[in-house]
């Protein structure tokens, strides 16, 4: 039986940051025997406005491309981000945070929230906030990466935080990297695509100059212009636009304002939600927002009444529909980024998505007959996981008490997928969450939304009942001294980054 040779020439067909995370990655570990080029235009440019990350990014950066963490802060212009305060989302007045990383401490069978609920119902324990590293330290504008010398089990030993980020500069230092470890970028716009005959598989794209560029395997990373994935194969689309109504965001830079906090910040507003996001240099801020409900020109004058510093610039739009490709490998083309599929920026997926992909790709590499049962499996992970994404988004707009607006209105009385309202109903029951598999959002995060958004438990898990009420309340109220001290001695945020991870430049 002969083997399939190897794959050996890999063209991406675009930049930006999802661009050059897959050229990194692909040359990492594809390098030797392969080559890996990169198609980008200048003129084009890049949507760069995806600034806020989930921990997973630094995995992605440090186990995975080698990258120095100092070196990524310094250059990127960083900030950590512990979480996502959320302000006036189950009713005005509302606020509170998904922190990264665990909630408590397990015991036996049981998640901490469990045993932290029987107390909470009876009015015997405080927010589910004060429970966990991040959300404690977040709002106090505290910040260590861990304690070296707490015990393995413990939640004080590993912290589980993201960065803020310029996703310019991201893909900026990505290029370095990629093009120092083999990439070659190539300049200039595409304007054509040749297939092959015979199976429709792309061969080549013709750039403007003339110069014809081929591959065996091409990555989609074109942005909203979908160029090979959707323009060229018509690969198709589902659109989620009746269960994710914003379709437009306005985005805008203003000052930075002292002191930096650690954490991003998402205020609901009259037809959607406004972002902000600290970096070094400056804070990243923006507006979601349905055209249906709310005119382009009030949708800038809200944003521009509510920043906390000076604008640097005019709101820039955006316009997307929510949603994703029907497949995410189609022939010999892989999507990635923007041209997979959209998912608004509530919880700072974008980047994990692109990282996702790329890692999901490697482990299913093809050989050069592009043996399809690959393309089948990587279709329907990415599904999987973009529907999971869906469902926990979702959740944030439907589980609200807000009437005051008809984007409100409208959130709380559509319809949503059978597989979220069953997960809202089973934790409104006794707190219960099972996650599906491989879902990026473990339990910890649908606790802190559910609970967050105003979907109280009507009872716990029965296996409670068999702690001893003294036992309990020492375990639970224990919990949350441990980290109340432990982040009274921590550094601010501000001081760890003034003293390990200031940019050189501003």
């Amino acid at each position: 039986m002969t083997m399939n040779k190897r794959i050996s020439k890999i063209t991406i067909v675009g930049g930006g940051s999802a661009g050059w995370m897959a050229a990194t990655a692909l040359v990492t570990y594809l390098g030797k025997g392969s080559i890996i080029r990169l198609i980008e235009s200048e003129e084009i440019g890049i949507v760069g406005v995806g600034e806020a990350s989930v921990p997973h990014i630094r995995l992605f950066n440090g186990q995975w491309l080698g990258i120095d963490e100092a070196e990524f802060v310094k250059r990127t212009q960083g900030t950590v981000k512990l979480g996502i305060q959320f302000n006036d989302w189950g009713r005005i007045g509302d606020s509170y945070i998904h922190g990264f990383g665990a909630i408590g401490r397990s015991l036996g069978p049981l998640p901490f929230h469990q045993f932290w609920l029987k107390l909470f119902l009876s009015g015997r324990a405080a927010p589910i906030g004060d429970y966990s590293p991040q959300t404690v330290m977040a709002p106090l504008g505290k910040f260590a990466p861990g304690d070296q010398n707490a015990a393995p089990n413990s939640p004080l030993a590993d912290i589980a935080y993201a960065y803020h980020f310029d996703a310019t500069l991201y893909a900026r230092y990505l290029r370095e990297l990629a093009e120092g470890r083999g990439v070659q970028r190539i300049e200039g716009k595409i304007v054509g695509v040749n297939q092959r005959a015979s199976d429709g598989f792309i061969e080549s794209v013709r750039m403007e100059n003339e110069a014809v560029v081929d591959g065996e395997l091409f990555i989609d990373c074109s942005g909203f212009s979908a160029l090979l994935i959707e323009q060229t194969l018509k690969t198709g689309y589902v659109d989620w636009s009746h269960c994710l109504p914003c379709d437009r965001a306005l985005a805008v830079p203003s000052e930075s304002v002292d002191p930096i906090t650690p954490y991003t910040r998402a205020t609901a507003r009259a037809a959607g939600w406004q972002w902000r996001i600290p970096l070094q240099h400056r804070v990243g801020n923006g507006y979601v927002y349905s055209s249906q409900h709310l005119s382009d020109d009030e949708a800038a004058a809200t944003l521009l009444a509510n920043l906390d510093g000076k604008a640097l610039a005019d709101p820039r739009q955006l316009r997307f529909t929510t949603g994703m490709r029907k497949k995410f490998w189609n022939k010999n083309v892989v999507a990635l980024g923007l041209a997979s599929g959209f998912l608004e920026p509530l919880e700072s997926t974008s980047i994990y998505l692109a990282q996702s992909g790329v890692t999901r790709l490697l482990s299913l590499f093809p050989k050069s007959d592009f043996n399809p049962l690959l393309a089948e499996r990587y279709n329907r992970e990415s599904v999987a996981e973009y529907e999971r994404i869906r469902d926990f988004l979702v959740l944030h707009y439907h589980a609200t008490e807000r009437e005051d607006t008809p984007f409100w209105k409208h959130c709380r009385s559509m319809e949503i997928p059978d597989s979220l309202r069953e997960a809202i109903e089973l934790f409104r029951y006794d707190g219960r969450y099972f996650r599906n598999g491989e879902d990026f959002f473990a339990l910890p995060s649908w606790v802190q939304i559910m609970l967050g958004q105003r979907i109280t438990p009507l009872g716990y898990h029965s296996i409670v009942d068999d702690m001893p009420e003294d036992k309990l309340l020492d375990y639970v109220e224990g919990m949350r001294t441990t980290f109340m001290h432990a982040v009274a001695a921590m550094p601010t945020h501000q001081q760890w980054i003034d003293r390990y991870w200031k940019a050189t430049a501003k």
